[in-house]
């Protein structure tokens, strides 16, 4: 076994990673760029060493800063984590090159796997099943058409680099097909370097299923499967093990498939065989099709772990460091069921903005896995995946383990930043997925009602309103003096653009009326429990840097206005694009002068690794453009400005 290794990656991952290799024994160093100073995994780590600037091109990505941070610590080996330079095979050379060793498979398995088109043909040849497509070299647009009409419409445009869904489109028709042509070959450039794409049939009712594998280089095992079908835009939101509605039949056929595909390229360590299936008629085994390998660990392997009792991270170890599979096929079983919830921080309602803040609150349930990055206090960098944490829990059924889900969300407190957390909750109540009805448009068909917004109930009105005045800790905030009568005072809270007003009179020993339009109740506060009217209320009201928040099943955020600050009138909104967060300006669609309508795309802002459509707000002529394609922009920069109504309507 290693003495001491590197774990070239930060976040959730890179403390995963520490975690494991401290419980055998094994010294860490860790790697950071300038935006991760003071992050968790660094003062995780035994060590630590800066490697760059903020951009993962600075930091991250500099495979010969992290090779050369490994030898001066004199780590003998590193863990790429997924991500970054997890699956780039020059780097792979790189570090045995310096005689390091890497934890993961070899540079060729990785070459073999990292193009789409390359590795279906490799996998037809060792008899796995692939989706009817075009994986030819040919890039020309006409060809590319002419291969969409024979395959027959819906189609998929997908890059053959990379995955994540950048350079990736549904086409319905050919109508569509140029446009969406060269949307996908722009991100792919973007993302990867490379714009080549290949043409897939569009699979109706499609689940994502997908086979954990491991392998020391000659033989493999693989420990079952995951679903992974709860997605919006191609990215994972839920993951489960096992997949609801799986035989025993087709379960063997796809893990005697995905280690057929494991053992052809020789791989060694984690590796993931995902695999498209056509549910359109239950769960069949001649219905499922090869989609693509993950040469590294997956972000949902800790439900996996769950249902096996394998750490994943500790098989890496042993494996690299020379030692034989673990275990045997026959000597892996499942166990009960587990679910995993990605914590993002995002603005749902609008659209899954990936969003920024400092965590002013944060609060996991006991009895739940929670792999995190971040602490209370810690700022989500507009730099890298906005990702806070994953929840997993594990029980004896599907339905015992999706009520822990909902538990485990229930109890979970964020402030500070706007999260999916509701969305997630909104998830795992859906009657669909509580069913096992899942496939990866259910999110798209109920996106409305699974990201509405949500309005802060009464009594969590009443409970910020008293919390305001009472204060939220031990101590008694309203403590003061008064003389008769009941300290009474106004108090306004802001939900949002939403102002709540009422009175609060202290009436002593944690007790307050609070008056509102829909009448007076008497608040009560003992320590952390609250009461209303005598009535027990179940709900935590924590105050913290960024204002207030009621933590009721539903969180509940507030801010105290200043009285002074003096609102913008809310009508120039709609004439001036800002930009929603920090990010580079990559493409500038129009010019002073041209006229635009609403929803036009004016501009392409590429942040926390995708890209995002500005329109206009309503039609206009533009006035001003204020930026520069190339141009790195703080959240809330003004990038264009249309002229006034008045002046475009004269």
């Amino acid at each position: 076994m290693f003495h001491k290794i590197l774990i070239a990656n930060r976040g959730e991952i890179a403390c995963r990673v520490i975690e494991t290799a401290r419980k055998l024994g094994v010294g860490t160093v860790a790697v950071f760029s300038d935006a991760d100073a003071g992050a968790r995994h660094v003062a995780m780590a035994d060590e630590a060493v800066h490697i760059g600037g903020p951009r993962p091109a600075d930091s991250y990505l500099r495979g010969d800063a992290i090779i050369a941070a490994a030898q001066a610590t004199g780590a003998q080996a590193i863990h790429p984590g997924y991500g970054f330079l997890s699956e780039n095979p020059d780097f792979v050379e790189a570090v045995e090159a310096a005689g390091l060793v890497f934890i993961g498979p070899s540079a060729k398995a990785i070459r073999a796997m990292g193009l789409k088109d390359a590795a279906k043909a490799l996998m037809q040849e060792a008899g796995v099943p692939v989706v009817p497509g075009y994986h030819g070299e040919n890039q020309d647009p006409e060809h590319l058409s002419g291969a969409a009409d024979a395959i027959g419409y819906p189609v998929l445009i997908k890059a053959v680099a990379g995955g994540g869904g950048k350079g990736m489109r549904k086409v319905d028709a050919p109508a569509g097909f140029m446009e969406a042509l060269a949307s996908a070959k722009g991100e792919a450039a973007t993302a990867f370097g490379n714009d080549a794409v290949l043409i897939e049939k569009f699979v109706e009712k499609p689940r994502h299923i997908e086979v954990q594998v491991f392998g020391d280089g000659t033989d493999a095992v693989h420990l079952f499967e995951r679903d992974c079908s709860l997605q919006r835009r191609h990215q994972k939101v839920i993951e489960e093990a096992p997949a609801p509605g799986m035989t025993e039949e087709m379960r063997a056929e796809m893990g005697a498939a995905a280690v057929r595909a494991a053992e052809a390229i020789g791989y060694s360590g984690a590796g993931t065989v995902e695999f498209i299936v056509d549910a359109s008629a239950g769960l069949r085994p001649d219905r499922f099709y090869f989609m693509e390998m993950n040469t590294r660990l997956q972000v949902e392997h800790p439900v996996t772990e769950a249902i096996t009792g394998v750490d994943l991270v500790e098989w890496q170890l042993r494996v690299a460091s020379g030692e034989a599979l673990p275990c045997g096929q026959g000597d892996l079983s499942i166990s009960g069921h587990a679910f995993e919830a990605r914590l993002y921080a995002e603005d749902v309602p609008k659209g899954f903005l990936p969003a920024t803040g400092r965590l002013a609150h944060l609060r996991f349930p006991g009895g739940v896995r929670a792999d995190t990055g971040v602490r209370p206090g810690d700022e989500i960098s507009p730099w890298y995946d906005p990702m806070i944490a994953k929840l997993t829990v594990h029980g004896p059924t599907r339905a015992a383990a999706l009520r822990q889900l909902d538990h485990a969300l229930a109890e979970t407190e964020v402030a500070g930043s706007v999260t999916n957390l509701t969305f997630l909750r909104r998830l795992a109540t859906h009657e669909g997925f509580a069913a096992g009805d899942v496939d990866t448009g259910l999110i798209d068909r109920d996106v409305a009602a699974l990201s509405a917004e949500v309005s802060a109930a009464p009594d969590a009105i009443r409970l910020a309103l008293a919390g305001a005045v009472l204060g939220a800790g031990d101590g008694d905030a309203a403590a003061g003096f008064t003389l008769w009568a009941a300290l009474d005072r106004a108090v306004c809270l802001a939900e949002g653009d939403v102002l709540h007003e009422g009175r609060v009179a202290v009436l002593g020993s944690g007790r307050a009326r609070v008056t509102t339009e829909d009448g007076a109740v008497t608040v009560a506060r003992d320590g952390e429990r609250w009461s209303i009217d005598g009535q027990a209320v179940p709900a935590r009201v924590v105050s913290h840097e960024a204002g207030l928040s009621v933590f009721q099943g539903e969180a509940a955020h507030f801010t105290i206005p200043d009285p002074l600050d003096v609102a913008a009138g809310p009508g120039a909104a709609a004439g001036r694009i800002e930009a929603p967060m920090p990010g580079l300006v990559k493409t500038v669609l129009v010019a002073p002068g041209q006229a635009v309508a609403a929803g036009d795309r004016l501009a392409v802002l590429e942040a926390m690794k995708m890209e995002h459509a500005l329109v206009a707000g309503r039609d206009g002529v533009v006035a001003e453009v204020l930026v520069a394609e190339g141009a790195q922009v703080e959240a809330g920069a003004a990038l264009i400005v249309l002229e006034d109504e008045a002046e475009s309507a004269a």
